[in-house]
């Protein structure tokens, strides 16, 4: 139990007046302390009364010494809320900056967004803050219908409901798409999780999510067992993106439009060590798709 000094009350309502409540107790929360420790308050009151007495709360005792302590966590606790402040102040000038000047000198585009979209690509990108396609390739509101998830990994169709399959779904049927844009990247957390993780059973989240790119750390270790860990992940970062694009393949749907040529399949990595952007199309060729373990692709393009 946190342990508090005794205290006096006198009245005073027309004062401001700091008072201290001291808590020594230390709890651990997953392995890590976390300190309950002196919080400063202060009252002020602005009460009309008659008597005009004074209000007071203090410490009666104080150990020594623990002054100039208290005055250094309260330091710290007035740092730490405002840096939490100044983050959302500079979230708030973001978003007046781009109202400003992106909202209001183009409110005719705006207004037709809010009508309704109708982009021409859908991005399947991974989850890394490091990764921002809108950023990095410049995309604008309403030029593409975006989903995010760890590793940028589609489940094949027989996987059942995500909200990846989902989303493929609605841009494809209703927005209609014309592209599908499947984005890897260097260091991914989630293609590392992938070529990591035993082959025991894992209750995790992240194993039960980057399992669907299991196929293409078959292929990694096959074709790169000889290279170091780290070269064998960037393999796969760009194998995993392959699978995915015939992971895209065994929905109905989307086939149909491919084959239809209403609709194209690409591939890309981000490279954000050296920012470089590879590119690739999914060369359609029906039930050639996948024979030989290589993707037929076409176009392919690398951006320095």
């Amino acid at each position: 139990m946190a342990t508090l000094s005794p205290t006096s009350f006198t009245k005073n309502f027309n004062s401001s007046v700091d008072f201290p409540i001291t808590s020594f107790q230390t709890f651990a929360i997953f392995g890590s302390k976390l300190k309950t420790e002196q919080t400063h308050f202060r009252l002020s009151t602005s009460f009309n009364v008659r008597t005009g007495s004074r209000l007071e709360l203090k410490a009666m005792k104080e150990p020594p010494g623990l002054t100039q302590k208290l005055d250094k966590n309260r330091l710290d606790r007035l740092t730490e809320s405002e840096n939490g402040y100044d983050l959302f102040q500079d979230l708030k000038h973001r978003f007046l900056r781009f109202k400003k000047h992106k909202f209001e000198e183009n409110l005719g585009h705006f207004q037709n967004l809010a009508e309704g979209q109708a982009p021409k690509f859908m991005i399947i990108a991974c989850a890394d803050s490091r990764v921002c396609p809108s950023v990095i390739l410049g995309f604008q509101p309403g030029e593409a219908f975006m989903v995010r998830n760890v590793a940028n990994l589609v489940p094949p169709f027989e996987s059942g409901p995500s909200e990846t399959n989902a989303a493929l779904e609605f841009a494809v049927n209703s927005l209609k798409v014309e592209n599908i844009l499947v984005i890897g990247h260097s260091r991914c957390g989630g293609i590392r999780a992938l070529m990591s993780m035993q082959d025991e059973v894992d209750s995790s989240f992240i194993r039960s999510w980057v399992i669907v790119g299991k196929n293409a750390r078959l292929n990694t270790k096959s074709a790169a067992s000889h290279l170091g860990f780290d070269q064998q992940c960037k393999h796969c970062e760009k194998e995993s993106v392959d699978h995915s694009l015939l992971n895209l393949l065994t929905y109905p749907w989307i086939e149909q439009k491919v084959a239809k040529g209403e609709l194209s399949v690409h591939g890309g990595y981000y490279d954000f060590v050296d920012c470089t952007f590879e590119k690739w199309t999914l060369d359609y060729k029906g039930s050639n798709l996948g024979k030989n373990s290589r993707l037929p692709v076409k176009n392919r393009f690398y951006w320095c």
